[in-house]
């Protein structure tokens, strides 16, 4: 069983930046790939940004590469998204989820563990 809490959303400015942060407790943190995903109102979830379980691999959205960086301190449990240079289309939910095996995933089913997730609101 893995518990995921997110913090770090708000209120910010177009161009501006968040880092977003997903500490996790439970056993074998580092047996599970992580990912950020973000729900837009009206919208469905959607997958923004995974890791790998060593760090080592990443993947994004077209729509956050170049301005989102995904990374992750096993030590500490935790996950963190970089956003930089946000624009109001960012603005969401979002959550950080966890799934158990050795690559990085993009699909909402591959996900184990779920977050209650953080708002990011961006403004123009």
């Amino acid at each position: 069983q893995v518990q995921l809490v997110e913090s770090g959303g708000g209120l910010e400015q177009a161009g501006g930046s968040l880092r977003l942060s997903c500490a996790a407790s439970g056993r074998f943190f580092t047996n599970y790939g992580l990912g950020w995903f973000r729900q837009a109102p009206g919208k469905e979830r959607e997958f923004v940004a995974a890791i790998s379980r060593s760090g080592g691999s990443t993947h994004y959205a077209d729509s956050v590469k170049g301005r989102f960086t995904i990374s992750r301190d096993n030590a500490k449990n935790t996950v963190y998204l970089q956003m930089n240079s946000l624009k109001p289309e960012d603005t969401a939910v979002y959550y950080c989820a966890a799934a158990w095996g050795y690559s990085v995933y993009d699909r909402l089913g591959q996900y184990d563990y779920w977050g209650q997730g953080t708002q990011v609101t961006v403004s123009s």
